[in-house]
């Protein structure tokens, strides 16, 4: 019976080696995968300008999308795009449908539960912008100045706890209106996250209007399956090169309006 129980135990032990050895071989099969087939399969917003959206030429395009070709390139591979929505970019993910997610994708506790993250590649932000011939250089310059913004957004609740009480508050029931308003020169300044800015600004170039101020920041991650570690300490180095030489900043100011910054690893 013991000579039995000691078998069982060795076969066992066997088993679990065997099965951690093939978890180990399995973690590195994204990088693997993507170095063989020279092709990235990159999870993309095409409804979220200015990260990810659809162009005039019916080609996706934004941050989001410019990132993704961005480590494709490094990686010697060519980018297949896989558009996706924010209830579905993690499942995509899960299920092997897509090696990265590049959507606006935000780090929190549980979604660290289920995938892993790289370092920060883009700002994500609610701010207040005007024109720039406008001076604005701190809240206190906010004094006496009307902004448009949408009623109840983070936006408005954040510039409540920061701008003087007599800022003159423009508020609307969405954020169509809020954009209107100020295009329209309704207020001289608006409060509204980089997204709904950064596609006002390329659709209204001639506002001249820039990013003035920062009410909150939560930058953006690229989202990548638990165990794939060569490729998330690639997708890193990729970064990390990319935030030395001044390529993020660029991106972002391209799309956003504002410098990337210093972004969280």
């Amino acid at each position: 019976m013991k000579a039995s129980r000691r078998h069982v135990a060795l076969t066992l032990a066997l088993a679990s080696v065997t099965l951690l050895a093939a978890g180990g071989a399995q973690a590195q099969s994204a990088l693997e995968n993507i170095q063989k087939s020279k092709t990235l399969k990159v999870a993309i917003p095409t409804d979220y300008p200015p990260y990810g959206y659809v162009g005039p030429d019916m080609a996706p395009q934004g941050l989001d999308v410019e990132m993704a070709k961005l480590i494709a390139a490094k990686l010697g591979a060519k980018v297949e795009l896989v558009p996706v929505t924010s209830a579905n970019r993690i499942p995509y993910l899960q299920t092997k449908k897509a090696d990265l997610v590049i959507s606006t994708l935000g780090k929190n506790a549980e979604r660290e539960k289920v995938i892993d993250f790289s370092s920060a590649y883009a700002p994500f932000f609610q701010a207040v912008y005007a024109s720039k011939s406008l001076n604005i250089k701190s809240f206190a310059d906010l004094g006496g100045k009307s902004v448009a913004v949408t009623r109840g957004a983070m936006e408005d609740q954040e510039l409540a706890k920061v701008a003087p009480a007599s800022l003159d508050y423009k508020r609307f029931e969405d954020n169509n209106a809020t954009i209107a308003a100020f295009v329209a020169g309704q207020t001289q300044t608006l409060a509204t996250s980089a997204a709904v800015a950064g596609n006002m600004m390329q659709k209204n170039p001639q506002l001249g209007a820039e990013y003035k101020l920062l009410l909150k920041d939560s930058p953006c991650f690229i989202g990548i399956a638990k165990g794939e570690d060569a490729l998330k300490a690639k997708v890193n180095e990729i970064i990390a090169a990319a935030k030395k030489d001044g390529t993020l900043d660029a991106m972002s100011k391209k799309f956003l309006g504002k410098e990337a910054g210093d972004l969280p690893l």
